[in-house]
C-alpha cells in the first residue's frame, strides 16, 4: 500500500559485517530457505523463492535493475562495499523499528549498529537461556547461580523491551525451588564452558521469572500447542506472551491468540493463512532476518505485498472499505507492536 507507515520488526537477530564470498553469501540465502549445505551441483540458491524475491526488490536499491545476473548483483555488492551495500539495503527495507534479540554472534550487528546503519530505531530483546549462559560462566556454586540469575534477569529487565525463550513445553505451575536447584546442579556440573542450556526445568524457572516481571515474553516455538496449558495458567498476570511458531504452525499460534486476551502471534511470512483466526490486533510482523540484509529487504516487501493482496480482495469484495483495509494493515504492519512492547509513536521512524 502506498501509504504503508514504516513496519516493526518485532523479531531478528542482524545483518553479518564485512564482504561475503559467493559461497558464504549462498550459505546465508540456504539458511533462509531451510536448506543445509550447498547447493546441488549446477543449481543455486538464487534458484528459490527467497532468491526469486532478493533479485527483484534488492537490486534497485543498490543502483541495479531488477532481476539482474546474481554474478552481476555480487560484483556491484563488492565494488559498493559490505558497509555501504548493507546501509542502502537496510534504509530501502520499509523497517522503522527492529528488535534485535541480544547476544547475537559477534559477526552480527547489534541493536545500535542496525539502527545506525538503517537509520531506523532498534530495541534489544533479552534471551534467557544466553542470561543464564552468562551467569553460569561466572557461578562456582548452584546458589550463586541462582542468585546471580535472578539479579540479572532484573537488571535486563530495566532496559530490555522484551524477553524470548526458546521453550518448547512449559505447564501451568512454575517449578518448585528443589527442582530448580536439581536441574541447576545437573547443569553446572555437566555444562562446557559455551554449552547452551538446555534443562526444561530451568528454562521453565526462566520462564516465569521473566512474566514476573511484567515485560513481553516471546516464545520461539516450533509447536505452539505444548505451551497451551503455560497460556493458560499466565491469564491476568499482566505481561503479554507473543508466539513466534514455525511452519506451519502459525495458524494454530493465531488460534490461541484468539483464546487468550495476553497472548499474541507472529502472523508468519504468509498473512492470508493467520488472518481468519485472530483478531487483526493480535496479529504482528516480523522478518525473523539472521545475516544478510537482504533478508530484512525481501521479509518487508513479501509480507506488505501478500498483505495487500488480501485487504485489496477483501475491499473488492466489499467485506471493508478501502480506510478499513488501510486501517487494518498499518494496525499489523506496526500498530500492535508499538502497543505490546510499548514504543512511542515517533520509534516508528
Amino acid at each position: 500500500m502506498a501509504d504503508q507507515p514504516p513496519l516493526i520488526d518485532q523479531h531478528s537477530h542482524g545483518a553479518v559485517h564485512g564482504e561475503l564470498g559467493l559461497g558464504s553469501f549462498e550459505a546465508h540465502l540456504a539458511a533462509a530457505a531451510g536448506a543445509h549445505g550447498p547447493a546441488p551441483a549446477g543449481t543455486s540458491y538464487f534458484d528459490s523463492w527467497t532468491g526469486l524475491a532478493l533479485r527483484r526488490w534488492c537490486p534497485p536499491l543498490l543502483g541495479l535493475e531488477p532481476h539482474c545476473p546474481p554474478a552481476r548483483y555480487l560484483a556491484r555488492r563488492r565494488e559498493l562495499g559490505a558497509f555501504r551495500a548493507g546501509r542502502m539495503l537496510l534504509r530501502g527495507a520499509g523497517i522503522g523499528t527492529f528488535l534485535l534479540e541480544a547476544g547475537t554472534p559477534s559477526d552480527l550487528t547489534s541493536a545500535t549498529e542496525l539502527a545506525t546503519a538503517a537509520e531506523a530505531r532498534a530495541h534489544e530483546v533479552v534471551r534467557l537461556e544466553s542470561l543464564a549462559e552468562q551467569v553460569a560462566d561466572t557461578s562456582g556454586s548452584v546458589d550463586s547461580f541462582i542468585g546471580y540469575t535472578a539479579e540479572a534477569l532484573y537488571a535486563a529487565a530495566q532496559h530490555a523491551t522484551a524477553f524470548a525463550s526458546g521453550a518448547a513445553y512449559c505447564d501451568g505451575h512454575a517449578p518448585p525451588a528443589g527442582e530448580v536447584r536439581r536441574a541447576a546442579d545437573r547443569w553446572l556440573r555437566g555444562r562446557r564452558p559455551g554449552q547452551r542450556l538446555a534443562e526444561p526445568a530451568l528454562v521453565r524457572h526462566l520462564l516465569w521469572s521473566a512474566m514476573a516481571t511484567g515485560l513481553p515474553v516471546q516464545l520461539h516455538c516450533p509447536d505452539p500447542q505444548p505451551l497451551a496449558g503455560f497460556l493458560r495458567a499466565t491469564a491476568g498476570i499482566g505481561a503479554d506472551v507473543v508466539l513466534l511458531p514455525g511452519a506451519p504452525h502459525h495458524r494454530r499460534a493465531a488460534q490461541l491468540a484468539a483464546a487468550f486476551a495476553h497472548v499474541y502471534a507472529d502472523t508468519g511470512p504468509r498473512p492470508e493463512e493467520t488472518l481468519g483466526h485472530a483478531p487483526f490486533g493480535k496479529l504482528l510482523f516480523s522478518s525473523g532476518t539472521r545475516g544478510l540484509p537482504e533478508l530484512y529487504v525481501t521479509g518487508a516487501r513479501l509480507f506488505v505485498r501478500a498483505l495487500e493482496r488480501v485487504v485489496r480482495e477483501w475491499t473488492e469484495e466489499g467485506m471493508c472499505g478501502p480506510g478499513e483495509g488501510r486501517r487494518i494493515a498499518q494496525m499489523i504492519g506496526a500498530g500492535t507492536a508499538r502497543r505490546v512492547y510499548r514504543l512511542p509513536a515517533a520509534a516508528t521512524g
